[in-house]
């Protein structure tokens, strides 16, 4: 468990945390609109070496961006996405172990698939308690 005060100190514990992957990670990511799951993302990219940062963006219209780092990373969003048919006509399962999968809004996944599942909750003054859920 870790407590953010900041977007700064989120990026940093994920970048810090995410400089210990294999490569072939899949991260859940779960949490209310604007808690600050892309943040988190952003701060797993940079751990893995990704030099520009500022490309990570929420894929919520184009569904999953790839990123070259010291491995790839498939990023997911499944904001709009409906339910399970949906999810898995995204066939993102064919990516395990090719790289880091990180998926946001994780929680609309109802099938068993073996993932680190890290919950940030927004307080009610304003930091952000993440849980790290292997």
């Amino acid at each position: 468990v870790f407590v953010s005060k900041s977007e700064k100190q989120t990026r940093d514990f994920a970048a810090k945390w995410a400089r210990t992957f294999k490569g072939d990670e899949v991260i859940f990511l779960v949490g209310e609109l604007g808690a600050g799951k892309t943040v988190f993302s952003k701060g797993i990219a940079a751990g893995l070496g990704l030099k520009d940062i500022g490309q990570v963006c929420s894929p919520t219209f184009t569904l999953m961006n790839i990123y070259q780092a010291r491995v790839p990373i498939f990023h997911l969003d499944l904001y709009r996405l409906g339910g399970s048919p949906e999810i898995r006509d995204l066939g993102f399962e064919d990516y395990v172990g090719d790289g880091v999968i990180l998926v946001e809004w994780a929680e609309k996944i109802d099938f068993p698939m073996p993932a680190i599942r890290v919950t940030i909750t927004v307080e009610p003054d304003d930091t952000r308690t993440i849980r790290v859920h292997p």
